[in-house]
């Protein structure tokens, strides 16, 4: 979504229940889903545990799915999730994606803006679980340095990319909150959605 500006920070959160449970997942958990990698050409070089999803297919008639990821990290997401929503976003909306996307060592998400539509009416919202001081994220041509313990969104809208030239992954928490005025959540197709 276009909110005005590269960032916003939304201040300080509990992470630690959230930290704890995505370092502790096994390697098979961040292979087990591929779809971002082979949906979105910027995420080839990633690797993800996503809890909720969907493609966007027929918006705003949209599929929203549980995913494999949901049983490994709602426990401690959905509470941090429904906090930052509660003290940040209207209520009435859909959490539309969530999901722990890792960048190995080295990697690049190349500059990109988010097209489809799901994309320009959501929230996207970060949450840094891991990160090193070699990290940088682009947003309109500037830098920007996330901190473990804060939640930020991002302008999706505008160009973005991420650089990891540290020796360690970089690890955020991500989700897209839909507020209610953008979809009509009584149409929507939801298998495991979450509302707020």
């Amino acid at each position: 979504m276009d909110i005005g500006v590269p960032l916003k920070e939304l201040g300080e959160v509990d992470v630690t229940p959230l930290v704890e449970a995505v370092l502790a997942l096994p390697q098979a958990a961040w292979e087990e889903n591929q779809q971002r990698q082979e949906d979105y050409d910027v995420h080839k070089r990633t690797e993800s545990v996503v809890l909720i999803f969907t493609d966007g297919s027929g918006w705003p008639d949209i599929t929203v799915t549980r995913e494999s990821g949901w049983d490994l990290l709602a426990e401690s997401a959905v509470p941090l999730m429904e906090d930052i929503l509660r003290r940040h976003y209207p209520p009435g909306g859909t959490i539309v994606r969530a999901m722990a996307a890792k960048l190995l060592p080295g990697e690049v998400i190349t500059p990109h803006r988010d097209s489809h539509p799901s994309f320009h009416h959501g929230h996207r919202i970060h949450i840094p679980i891991k990160t090193n001081p070699r990290v940088r994220f682009m947003i309109d041509g500037r830098p920007y340095k996330f901190k473990v313990g804060q939640a930020y969104e991002i302008n999706n809208q505008k160009t973005h990319s991420v650089m990891n030239k540290g020796s360690e992954a970089r690890i955020n928490f991500i989700f897209d909150y839909v507020p209610p005025e953008m979809i009509d959540t009584s149409s929507l197709q939801a298998t495991g959605a979450v509302t707020a």
